[in-house]
């Protein structure tokens, strides 16, 4: 390969086979990171959309009760802040029906529905960022293991030749940094993609955390009023 021939294609097909298999493996890395960087930007979108359409439609003023029936219509379909408000509805009209007047307790067992739902959507929502984690943490380390191998094999090739120069060197240092480059090609959008997830599932999770509160305060008047007025 002359020097003005060199391409990236080039360089690849002819470096070893373990550094090939090293850009193999964080092309293929790289592939499912951004895959899962696609998937969990429209879930994180779909979330967040959810949950501006739900507090507009329960600070409307609408019937807790035609709002819990509703959502309890679609089964399965229910999440985010949906599936937070069903959960602890329903434990509320749970323990009233069994007779349960207390207001605390009433209260108390909301609360601890609506915080085992909050944990499965901040678990669901969370799912995969751990993947991203690790890509963008290794690959660096993974791509420069391909290039000390190749600059390895660079200069133990140099032993049968009478005089090494520049150009019998470049090539074989310039394989091998390829391995570098594809390793940090397949880092960095990891770790930009998991940071910016990370921020907006720890921003939900403070959305999830208020509206938590604010529907806690209207039960605990709801609870109150029921038992004074029994």
């Amino acid at each position: 390969m002359n020097g003005g021939e060199i391409s990236l294609l080039g360089l690849i097909a002819e470096a070893t086979v373990v550094v090939q298999l090293v850009m193999l493996l964080l092309a293929a890395a790289s592939i499912y990171s951004w895959t899962i960087i696609f998937q969990k930007k429209q879930m994180l979108a779909g979330a967040r959309s959810d949950l501006l359409r739900f507090e507009k439609e329960f600070w409307s003023g609408t019937d807790l009760a035609s709002l819990y029936r509703a959502i309890d219509a679609r089964g399965d379909k229910v999440g985010g802040i949906e599936a937070i408000f069903h959960g602890g509805f329903r434990e509320f009209a749970r323990l009233r029906q069994q007779g349960v007047t207390a207001a605390d307790v009433l209260l108390e067992g909301a609360r601890r529905a609506m915080k085992a739902q909050q944990i499965k959507e901040v678990e669901r929502l969370e799912h995969s960022l751990s993947t991203l984690a690790t890509v963008g943490s290794t690959s660096p380390y993974v791509g420069l293991f391909g290039t000390v191998w190749g600059i390895m094999h660079a200069f133990v090739g140099l032993g049968s030749v009478q005089q090494a120069t520049l150009a019998t060197v470049a090539p074989g240092i310039a394989e091998a940094l390829v391995a570098t480059a594809i390793g940090l090609v397949a880092a960095i959008p990891a770790v930009v993609a998991y940071n910016r997830f990370a921020d907006q599932v720890g921003r939900l999770e403070q959305r999830y955390d208020a509206f938590m509160e604010e529907f806690s305060t209207i039960l605990q008047r709801h609870a109150t009023r029921s038992a004074s007025g029994s």
